[in-house]
């Protein structure tokens, strides 16, 4: 995924705020940037396919060779694969510190993954990438604790989703379980059937 240039360029082309912001651009012009952004009105089924694509891709900031392994592994796994993928996804360190409010974005969470601010059951790890297992707990550590944005973003972030528990005053979390499908808090609709369609 491209970490720098325009931000909500590809909210624009799916129409969405994939940011989950409200002020996003998508929200006042929801047709694709560039000068022909408005006569673009018929799309194919293969183009559907790829827009819920794209949109997994800039929900969870992953790149493509990122994504393909994870629905590789979605597929040699037993239950539904659309849900698998998304739930591989759903358990991501960054992913999981962002949805216990130790950030307010992921590029966020993943810098505080990323400079070796978030421990796994005790052990520090500094891959955005790491597969939270359930019943494995979250600690962001004491030097953060005090970073401006950590502090914000405990304040003003709604509870986590039910999956996982959090403990505000020591800045730690834990994920109980896997998540269902129904209980992942993406800031859009998404077809995951049609991802998978995509990549079969």
């Amino acid at each position: 995924m491209n970490k720098t240039g325009p931000k909500h360029r590809t909210c624009r082309r799916v129409g969405a705020p994939l940011c989950g912001r409200p002020n996003c651009p998508a929200n006042k012009r929801p047709y694709p940037p560039g000068q022909h952004g408005r006569g673009r009105k018929r799309i194919s089924e293969y183009q559907t396919r790829l827009l819920e694509k794209q949109k997994l891709r800039a929900i969870y900031r992953v790149n493509e060779k990122q994504m393909r392994r994870y629905f590789e592994r979605a597929t040699s796994r037993t239950g539904v694969t659309g849900e698998e993928l998304l739930r591989q996804l759903e358990t991501r360190l960054d992913t999981v510190c962002l949805r216990l409010g130790f950030a307010l974005s992921t590029p966020q969470a993943r810098q505080l993954v990323s400079h070796g601010h978030v421990s796994i059951d005790g052990r520090r790890t500094d891959v955005p990438s790491a597969q939270v297992k359930p019943g494995q707990t979250i600690t962001v550590s004491e030097k953060a604790r005090n970073f401006i944005p950590v502090r914000e973003a405990l304040e003003i972030t709604p509870d986590p989703p039910v999956y996982l528990y959090r403990n505000k005053d020591e800045v730690s979390g834990t994920l109980s379980r896997f998540p269902e499908r129904d209980e992942i808090p993406l800031p859009v609709p998404l077809e995951e059937r049609l991802i998978v369609e995509f990549y079969s």
